[in-house]
């Protein structure tokens, strides 16, 4: 324990300040919501024709294998944030990497969120703010510093604390695996909470590409090049997550992107139309956030319209 302690310490003294970072900022007119878009990697975008919607938020969130080349259209091309482990970021990037995520969204606005899992990450974090390889555990020798921009700075690197993880974990997505004796390998999947984080951060959230009941009809991945069967793995609770999204987006605490059947694609069934009704509506004790919706958010615009006035 106390030398994981140190290993910890180690990394988190490398963060700067917190009079240094910023996670949101607050609009320039100190007026209107800000509006999130979270994007996960789900075969239901292929076809959506979502992009220019999501690109239209004022922050974007992606996790994983994020590919975008080729998917424009579909998943836009902003990355704001991007949520991730040490494993996830090498997992993704060997094994997408015939599909198209040759690196991690570098653009000039994106900032990385950590999600740490296990001391790995505080290894790999330590490694990162240094820019020198790993000196200890799994990724010995490794500089994590080359998966990310030449630009990077710590300024631009945030971490999720282990207690927010536990939160979303127990109490958001607690699993019947935690009964059982496969507990300490279940957790929610990285795109959980990268849509919890956002639900907390943000006024207005709009999830895209997230698992929904009718799963079963796309593949695994927007970017898969043939159907792939979502398979449920043990460390993950996907069961949980489809009611809990369809729960959440019924108490119109954010708009989860669900699609009607209609038609075919590359083999596949890929509804073309998409739902517009319970589009998400912000905390409604934000008086003046609430007021700008309705002039600002085409997405809301519509639900909005229909609510009484304050």
């Amino acid at each position: 324990m106390a030398a994981n302690y140190s290993v910890v310490k180690q990394a988190v003294n490398l963060l700067p300040g917190i009079d240094k970072q910023r996670l949101l900022l607050t609009k320039k007119d100190g007026q209107g919501c800000i509006r999130c878009a979270v994007v996960g990697n789900g075969g239901i975008l292929n076809g959506s024709r979502k992009g220019a919607e999501i690109d239209s938020h004022d922050y974007v969130f992606r996790v994983n294998g994020a590919v975008i080349k080729g998917f424009e259209q579909d998943v836009g091309t902003r990355t704001s944030f991007y949520v991730h482990t040490s494993y996830s970021i090498t997992t993704s990037l060997y094994l997408y990497k015939d599909l198209g995520f040759k690196s991690i969204p570098q653009d000039k606005e994106t900032q990385y969120i950590l999600l740490p899992e296990g001391i790995r990450d505080y290894e790999w974090m330590t490694g990162l703010l240094l820019n020198t390889a790993v000196s200890r555990g799994y990724y010995t020798g490794e500089n994590p510093r080359k998966y990310f921009p030449p630009n990077f700075t710590a300024e631009r690197y945030f971490v999720l604390h282990p207690d927010f993880n536990r939160y979303v974990r127990n109490r958001y997505l607690k699993s019947k695996t935690m009964d059982g004796t496969d507990w300490a390998i279940y957790r929610p999947t990285t795109g959980s909470y990268s849509l919890l984080l956002a639900l907390h951060v943000c006024d207005i959230v709009n999830a895209y590409g997230y698992i929904t009941e009718d799963y079963n009809k796309y593949s695994d991945h927007y970017y898969d090049i043939n159907k792939t069967e979502t398979i449920f793995y043990l460390n993950h609770d996907y069961d949980v997550e489809i009611k809990t999204w369809k729960t959440f987006h019924e108490a119109k605490l954010f708009n989860l992107y669900q699609r009607t059947s209609a038609g075919l694609k590359n083999g596949r069934e890929y509804p073309s139309v998409s739902k517009t009704v319970n589009v998400p509506l912000e905390d409604r004790r934000q008086v003046k956030c609430y007021n700008s919706v309705q002039k600002n958010d085409p997405v809301a615009a519509n639900y909005l319209s229909t609510q009484p006035e304050e």
